[in-house]
């Protein structure tokens, strides 16, 4: 039943990667359905919708509160780009069946217990908790007590705050809670992300951890992934088609090109593995060892001059070479022949 979280549970071994489609339907179920087959064909696991009404998220207030004064939105009534940005309800439907015949998982952010009700109505699996929303607990105990995995964004939480929204997820008897780092910045500069916290927060939480990543290009997601990161989520786009979103989403060429750095990053970063690999037994025959390097008759003394550390690695390990120092050969050891204990007498 949930194999979201079963995949994203595997992350020592797999990235979870989330297409988030955002705003960028730029108002035509048309080009959002064909999002979901390019995210799919780009090696998405995952397209992620929101579900909200811009009612649902503010009021229509012209008010200087609900003006946005920097960034991206400059100017922006928040009422009205949320209602630009929203997904109509009457095609989420249609998107999840989408994903289904591509083969994808979908995912949707709810905003109002409303959302949760409609997306449980449509069958979506999990639940998304953006990092705006995550001070807000009695959202997150509702969407949590319909015992689907959680995943909550953590963008400008304190310690505190990300332990009480895990809190309202136990509190409901959930415990199927990944958590991303995220920075709430659009487009995150790199110096404000502070992927370091994703090791700090897999140990201080005990949880999944992965990364919403709002930055330019795909570093910060394959640095993430060398950090632990096992989720990544990244907006994503189709070349023309503006929205609010668009500026700071990836093409989907991108976006491909992303999926298999991270995925390669995965593998490189690999698990904590001491001694020789698969690959490397071959050349353990090519470790240094100890090696007759003159002929040494039977009964001649093992000096300096006639045993080295060389390559390759079937004679004693080097760190044997002072125990065997003054030792008498008890037979002829040609020049070439590895040394072992059993040519060597006891003085």
């Amino acid at each position: 039943m949930f194999r979201i979280f079963d995949k994203i549970n595997n992350g020592h071994v797999y990235v979870y990667v989330i297409a988030e489609m955002s705003a960028n339907h730029g108002g035509n179920l048309d080009t959002a359905l064909e999002i979901v087959r390019q995210a799919a064909n780009a090696g998405a696991d995952c397209l992620k919708i929101q579900t909200y009404t811009a009612d649902s998220i503010t009021i229509d207030c012209d008010s200087d509160d609900f003006i946005i004064h920097d960034g991206l939105w400059n100017g922006s009534k928040l009422y009205d780009l949320y209602t630009e940005a929203a997904t109509p309800y009457e095609w989420q439907r249609r998107i999840k069946e989408e994903c289904d015949a591509c083969g994808i998982d979908f995912l949707s952010t709810p905003f109002d217990r409303e959302a949760v009700d409609f997306l449980e109505k449509i069958g979506c699996e999990a639940y998304k908790i953006a990092s705006f929303e995550l001070v807000d607990i009695p959202l997150i105990e509702y969407a949590a007590s319909m015992n689907k995995p959680m995943i909550m964004s953590c963008g400008m939480a304190s310690i505190e705050e990300i332990q009480e929204a895990i809190d309202a997820c136990h509190r409901v008897g959930n415990d199927k809670i990944v958590l991303l780092k995220c920075c709430s910045e659009y487009p995150a500069n790199w110096k404000n992300m502070h992927v370091s916290n994703i090791p700090d927060m897999i140990k201080r939480f005990g949880l999944r951890v992965g990364l919403s990543d709002h930055s330019s290009g795909s570093i910060a997601s394959v640095v993430a992934v060398s950090m632990g990161a096992c989720v990544i989520e990244k907006h994503i786009k189709i070349e023309g088609v503006e929205s609010a979103d668009s500026k700071f989403s990836m093409t989907i060429d991108e976006f491909a090109e992303m999926v298999k750095n991270v995925r390669d990053a995965k593998i490189i970063a690999g698990d904590v593995f001491y001694g020789a690999s698969e690959g490397e037994r071959p050349n353990l025959k090519f470790r240094r060892s100890l090696f007759a390097v003159k002929d040494i008759r039977a009964g001649e003394k093992i000096t300096a001059e006639n045993v080295r550390s060389i390559r390759p690695s079937t004679g004693l390990k080097p760190k044997y070479y002072p125990d065997i120092l003054d030792k008498t050969a008890k037979v002829d050891i040609p020049f070439g022949t590895p040394i072992s204990f059993e040519i060597l007498q006891e003085n």
